[in-house]
């Protein structure tokens, strides 16, 4: 891969498959300026969310170029499970994507091969996406994207749960993703992270996720236990988002300036 090819797409999954621990948050605001500042903040990837943030595919493009000179390797999260959404957003760009609501291996099996060109998958293929910088890098990048592009399937049922050990070893997925909110929503146990059952659940993703040879993912909340979590073998680790710091940091501000009336 040539220098600027490397440049633009960051690739990161060889750290994604080698386990190592990897900081990063959520994207939600659809902004490109919000998108580069957190990509000069040190972070080693960011999620875009086009599943519940309020960008969309146009928004997509401009925060793909704000941070593709830097360090930061941005995986999108589409809407759905669904080879079209795929292949759009991976013409665009971006270092790989995270499939929503995955429940069997057969569904992780679509996401992987989403993720592919033929005849490794049925991903479509185009000469002149920005992906191969409209052409300029095609060849290597038809040759060599299955090699640098990150699957992350999310972990949000308890049908899910239970298929845990099959969907991680399903070939081309490289990260299983807990989804706290909707997982604890489907358990019962809406935001009861410290249940013994989410517990439970949390450590049965990273058992199955490690047995496989993959990668376990969360995101946490900004009081979150990061070290009980990359303990129990999560190294993809996500914490808060954009538009939580932007609530967080004016609420602290306005208080500030309240408390002095």
């Amino acid at each position: 891969m040539n220098l600027s090819m490397q440049k633009l797409y960051t690739p990161i999954r060889e750290r994604v498959v080698a386990r190592e621990t990897l900081s990063g948050t959520f994207v939600n605001l659809g902004s490109a300026t919000a998108a580069e500042i957190v990509a000069q903040s040190g972070f080693d990837w960011m999620l875009i969310d086009l599943e519940h943030g309020y960008g969309d595919h146009e928004s997509l493009v401009s925060q793909l170029q704000a941070v593709s000179r830097t360090d930061c390797s941005p995986i999108v999260r589409i809407a759905w499970n669904d080879p079209v959404r795929v292949k759009r957003v991976l013409d665009m760009g971006a270092a790989g994507i995270m499939f929503p609501f995955v429940n069997t291996a057969a569904e992780a099996e679509i996401a992987a091969k989403s993720m592919r060109y033929p005849p490794l998958g049925i991903r479509g293929v185009s000469r002149l996406s920005r992906a191969s910088e409209y052409g300029a890098d095609f060849v290597n990048y038809y040759e060599n994207a299955h090699k640098t592009l990150t699957t992350v399937v999310q972990i949000e049922t308890q049908e899910a749960l239970d298929n845990a050990h099959e969907i991680a070893s399903v070939e081309g997925v490289d990260a299983l993703f807990l989804g706290p909110m909707d997982l604890s929503v489907n358990l019962g146990i809406k935001e009861q992270y410290d249940h013994p059952t989410f517990q439970a659940a949390r450590k049965r993703v990273a058992d199955a996720a490690k047995q496989a040879g993959k990668a376990a993912g969360i995101l946490l909340l900004l009081n979150g236990s990061v070290e009980d979590c990359i303990e129990e073998g999560y190294t993809l680790i996500a914490m808060g988002s954009d538009s939580g710091c932007l609530i967080g940091g004016m609420k602290n501000t306005a208080q500030q300036i309240n408390a002095l009336k």
